[in-house]
């Protein structure tokens, strides 16, 4: 933790205060609760994302904690473009890059809370080498078994599974870019998302392979204009807060999944 963030804080933002900011905010004991974070966000928080994983699992005792634990640097890098790799690097790193492991492979760009609830002893990850989740939790299985590789985010993926269980998403210091749940939405609305080809290495019968596979052709570009949106038009589902010293919102993801595949379908 940084200087800025002590200087930032007028005491340290504990697990338990966590926790009571968590249940104020509306958080249930039994929730299935999807979250997006940022550590930096909540202030000082003794044990850093070690603590803050504490405070969610104090406030969902009996429930069940999901978080993204994507892997796109595993991808075809002949789609990076941050930053790209120079072409005649696309063959070597295809062949050298190691086969994802749900109990190894590191996230990215999902922020360091998620990346530490996923290295739990009793966390379960989904197998899809890309858009993975983790879960802590009675539903973890259920939500983590099933993760075609063509189907990332969408209608069989475990985003559906919490939608099914009614489950609820948290954000806190993040914006809704970060919200996979629209992801969701794109596969469920009546648009031409279109689809792309993609690639990976997986472990096949015990042995690494470069697997290829196609995925809906994602686009968050207009995730903000639907969030707000959302929360304009459904402040019965919405709850907002904050947690620590970040900004939060709490909302009913089936509720959003319904917006979303209108306005989608409207905007786009």
């Amino acid at each position: 933790m940084s200087e800025e963030l002590v200087a930032e804080s007028d005491a340290p933002v504990t697990p338990d205060r966590i926790a009571d900011d968590l249940r104020a905010l509306g958080v249930e004991t039994d929730d299935t609760l999807f979250v997006h974070s940022s550590l930096s966000a909540l202030g000082w928080v003794p044990g850093r994302a070690q603590g803050a994983v504490e405070g969610l699992r104090r406030a969902v005792s009996e429930g069940t904690i999901v978080v993204p634990t994507h892997s796109t640097d595993l991808s075809d890098p002949s789609e990076w473009e941050n930053p790209p790799v120079p072409e005649p690097w696309y063959g070597p790193i295809r062949a050298a890059t190691p086969a994802y492991r749900p109990d190894a492979t590191p996230t990215r760009g999902m922020g360091a809370i998620a990346d530490c609830l996923r290295s739990y002893d009793d966390a379960v990850r989904s197998a899809h080498p890309l858009y993975s989740v983790a879960a802590l939790g009675p539903d973890a299985d259920r939500i983590t078994n099933d993760h075609p590789l063509e189907d990332g985010m969408g209608p069989e993926s475990p985003l559906a599974t919490v939608r099914n269980l009614g489950g609820r998403v948290l954000m806190f210091g993040c914006d809704w870019g970060r919200n996979t749940s629209l992801h969701l939405a794109e596969q469920l609305a009546d648009i031409d998302a279109g689809r792309v080809e993609a690639g990976a290495p997986i472990t096949v019968d015990g042995r690494r392979e470069w697997v290829t596979f196609t995925e809906p052709d994602y686009d968050d570009s207009d995730f903000a204009a639907c969030g707000e949106a959302f929360v304009e038009a459904r402040p019965e589902d919405t709850a907002t807060g904050t947690v620590g010293n970040a900004d939060a919102v709490l909302f009913d993801q089936p509720s959003l999944l319904e917006f979303a595949t209108e306005w989608l379908e409207v905007n786009r």
